[in-house]
């Protein structure tokens, strides 16, 4: 697929230094499976997850390492794990992080790219903060443009 080339270089995503990463991405609705797409055209490696067996199968024929449950993404991570989650916020939202928690270490990081009310995610990241565990939030925005124009 060939993206056109936008502000930030179209589809080329990387990080500092131009390397490449491994992420773990949890919710591939629309928005989450495009980020998918982008980043992996940019040459990152990512982990997917979802309740959708089916959405993990579609985006693993693209390039990703599918998993069966959150547990299974995790250990298919190299500490220090990266795990960008694009749930609904709420409950959704709550259930994922804490069930990633469990099998996180110190040093990893849950990234909550959905748009969670911001007290939630305070309390979040000073739960997490005794085990170690980065708690960020990134409320992300693009909508259905975004696999082509960005995030």
């Amino acid at each position: 697929m060939a993206l056109p080339a936008g502000e930030n270089g179209g589809a080329q995503v990387r990080i500092a230094g131009g390397k490449r990463m491994q992420l773990g991405m949890v919710g591939l609705g629309r928005m989450g499976a495009n980020m998918t797409r982008r980043l992996m055209l940019g040459g990152h490696k990512l982990v997917v997850s979802d309740l959708s067996a089916d959405s993990v199968k579609q985006l693993a024929g693209e390039g990703a390492t599918g998993s069966s449950s959150l547990e299974d993404l995790v250990s298919k991570l190299k500490p220090p794990r990266a795990v960008w989650i694009m749930v609904p916020s709420g409950p959704p939202t709550e259930q994922t992080v804490n069930k990633l928690a469990e099998h996180m270490q110190a040093g990893d990081a849950i990234i909550d790219g959905g748009n969670s009310y911001f007290k939630d995610d305070v309390r979040r990241a000073k739960e997490l903060a005794p085990r170690g565990i980065h708690y960020i939030d990134v409320g992300t925005s693009g909508g259905v443009w975004g696999l082509e124009r960005g995030y």
